[in-house]
């Protein structure tokens, strides 16, 4: 039996939910800590310097990148494999996987969601409209753009799943509840794709947990989460006062 391992991070960040799946893949069994970075206690800025999560937990090494986490698990549990064999594919995924966290992290996320989420919930700042608006007319269309012209209209990016189809497809998860949604005429290959993807029964299984979050306060999410009977782990890492990390956040 593969070990368990310890991630500590919100079912509703696109990052945490790009290692949740990447560990269903592989069969390795997690407990979860599920709270947003805002709100994590020193212990928590020890073990994630710029207070981001995801951090996985195990008895061998901390990490707190989910990058490098799931190269980590990648080469610690090698079958089945999520990178691509051939070493051009192989570059080509950890391209797309980065334009997913730094481009698309950066147009979805902190432009979009943390607009209409984070700003209001979190620290209860009022939503930017011109910022929405932008990001919806401009910014949203060019990753879209770039997209379209990398994703094949059937199947995978690299004819099975991989780490580059996981993580593009976590970031419309997070569009989807600032209810955005991919135009099928003008993108028709990249709503395809998401459909796909977001249908596999790795991401199916988190989203009773993520629907669950979207309508609890903050406060009283981990007591929802351990109703529903998620996995979660014993001791938590949060606080009930929100701090802003060492990085900008526009």
């Amino acid at each position: 039996m593969k070990d368990r391992v310890q991630i500590i991070g919100s079912y509703l960040s696109p990052y945490v939910r790009k290692v949740l799946v990447f560990l269903d893949l592989k069969g390795v069994p997690y407990e979860i800590d599920p709270i947003i970075p805002f709100l994590g206690d020193d212990r928590f800025a020890k073990l994630s310097p710029v207070r981001r999560i995801p951090v996985l937990l195990d008895e061998q090494v901390t990490l707190a990148d989910s990058s490098v986490i799931c190269q980590y698990l990648e080469e610690r549990y090698p079958e089945p494999a999520l990178y691509p064999k051939d070493i051009v594919d192989r570059a080509r995924a950890r391209w797309l996987e980065e334009f997913a966290d730094s481009r698309m992290g950066e147009v979805f996320i902190w432009r979009l969601f943390n607009q209409v989420a984070i700003k209001p919930f979190v620290w209860g700042e009022q939503t930017d409209p011109e910022v929405v608006k932008k990001t919806l007319r401009e910014e949203i269309p060019h990753v879209l753009d770039y997209l379209e012209a990398q994703i094949p209209s059937e199947g995978f990016l690299f004819a099975r799943v991989s780490i580059a189809d996981i993580a593009i497809a976590c970031f419309f998860r997070n569009a989807a509840f600032a209810r955005f949604r991919v135009d099928e005429t003008r993108w028709p290959a990249t709503a395809s794709f998401v459909q796909r993807v977001l249908g596999l029964e790795s991401f199916e299984k988190l989203k009773p947990f993520e629907e669950r979050l979207r309508r609890t306060p903050i406060a009283q999410q981990r007591a929802a989460l351990a109703e529903m009977g998620a996995p979660l782990m014993s001791e938590t890492y949060g606080t009930a006062v929100p701090r802003r990390g060492v990085m900008r956040i526009d």
